[in-house]
């Protein structure tokens, strides 16, 4: 089973090109479900043991997103054994997923994300962590980017006079984003300043490339600062960046083109946020509401 998932795993790399994150989490899943079959030869893995092993995940308390997430790891690797013709049958093709419960991301009023921006502001203009910050906050707003694009960013991605940023997002497909003057002159003062200098846009205080767990513990210290609702994290920034675009007149496509979703789909979530929205300014305002 172990070469078999290793052989998996490459092709992932090579062919698929996915994210490093994105197969830690294939093979998270895979190991899992190794450990669960035990010695049992891949060819006697029927319906009714995928249907045990998610059995044993629902009873760990796993939710049905989780549940669903390891059914679609356990689908694509039976599907390239079945096309590399080291099985003959798939044996995931009648299972079900599991029913997923609407799920809205959290997101930040207009009003809540000035407060937290602005919750970074320093009077010392030689601040430099307190300028780095800021052109945090002020480029995950901006852009709607995921942590580790907003992380990967190097200073010849930036075009300051263009206001367009290159970012690389999941499966390593790049993507041109337009940034606005303000994150562009938060950075611009944050670069002049800085000591150290290097390739990536932001540093941590050693003078290397920030890692995805140092900008967390930066957004989370202005969210308590600026006392924000629990359960706040950069995603949000993200969520808010699209639900704003929405509900000042943007398209749901090019909102998709900008967050570098592969479906539409997956961009379509955020109709229900401004949905919602709509839905209580009318109870609100109207008189027969």
């Amino acid at each position: 089973m172990e070469k078999y998932i290793d052989k998996f795993i490459r092709y992932l790399e090579i062919e698929k090109n996915y994210s490093s994150h994105t197969i830690l989490n294939y093979k998270f899943d895979l190991e899992g479900f190794r450990k669960f079959i035990g010695e049992t030869a891949l060819e006697k893995i029927d319906y009714l043991a995928l249907r045990k092993y998610l059995a044993v995940l629902k009873e760990k308390k796993l939710g049905n997103r989780s549940v669903g997430r390891h059914l679609s790891t356990l689908r694509s690797f039976f599907r390239f054994l079945t096309r590399e013709g080291l099985i003959k049958t798939n044996p995931t093709l009648i299972l079900s997923s599991p029913k997923l419960d609407k799920h809205l991301p959290q997101f930040l009023t207009e009003e809540e994300t000035a407060k937290l921006i602005e919750s970074a502001f320093s009077k010392d203009e030689k601040d430099e962590m307190g300028l780095r910050d800021r052109a945090i906050l002020e480029t995950f707003y901006s852009c709607g980017i995921r942590i580790a694009e907003l992380v990967g960013l190097s200073q010849q991605d930036v075009d300051f006079i263009g206001g367009i940023v290159k970012v690389f997002g999941k499966g390593k497909k790049e993507r041109i984003i337009p940034i606005g003057e303000t994150a562009l002159s938060a950075i611009r003062k944050y670069l002049d300043i800085r000591k150290k200098q290097a390739d990536a846009v932001f540093l941590n205080k050693n003078g290397l490339r920030i890692t995805t767990r140092g900008v967390r513990n930066i957004v989370g210290k202005y969210i308590k600062a600026a006392g924000l609702k629990h359960g706040v994290s950069p995603h949000t920034l993200r969520h808010s960046f699209a639900t704003h675009l929405l509900n000042r007149g943007a398209d749901l496509r090019t909102v998709q083109e900008l967050l570098g979703h592969a479906n539409l789909s997956t961009t379509q979530i955020y109709t229900h946020l401004t949905t919602e929205r709509l839905k209580s300014v009318y109870d609100k305002a109207h008189p027969h509401a």
